[in-house]
């Protein structure tokens, strides 16, 4: 099963080191890994996906919450949450097919970032599954390069019935 663990952590030297040697002294794989500071510069938050058991990513969560540097940590199984990933990939294009690949990132509410005579960069954002999705409609045109962000995702925040 998949996890999304969030790790609210002090934003200094070493800490990202120390969490995913923490990973790596059990044995257990990072899916994906995005970290960056938050509205508070003294800290971050590290975004993990993970794919194992119940059991098994809960003693992986205690385990981080014992580090020092981390601050709070949150599984978000069973909550509702959204969840992005971000790519660039970049795509063959002849002028031929201009057209019909700018149907297709439109669709896929994607954004041209960078043209040249044959290529087009293209930003896609969304959940996993999109760019999943995005990435296989590309490969008939031949992808030439591509870079993703690991998983952010935050808990929705429940809504009272006066904000419906």
């Amino acid at each position: 099963m998949k996890h999304i663990l969030s790790a609210l952590v002090l934003n200094k030297p070493g800490v990202l080191a120390h969490v995913a040697g923490m990973f790596a002294a059990r044995a257990f794989n990072i899916d994906s890994l995005a970290v960056g500071r938050t509205d508070d510069p003294s800290l971050s938050r590290i975004t993990i996906v993970v794919i194992g058991d119940d059991r098994v990513v809960e003693q992986v969560r205690k385990q981080l919450a014992k580090i020092v540097a981390v601050v709070k940590v949150q599984d978000f199984i069973g909550q509702d949450v959204v969840a992005r990933d971000l790519m660039l990939i970049g795509v063959t294009c002849v002028p031929e097919k201009r057209p019909e690949m700018m149907a297709l990132i439109e669709m896929f509410n994607g954004k041209v970032v960078d043209i040249a005579q044959k290529y087009v960069m293209v930003e896609i954002a969304g959940p996993e599954s999109k760019i999943e999705a995005f990435i296989d409609t590309c490969r008939p045109y031949g992808i030439k390069s591509m870079v993703r962000t690991g998983t952010v995702a935050m808990a929705r925040r429940a809504r009272s019935k006066t904000e419906l």
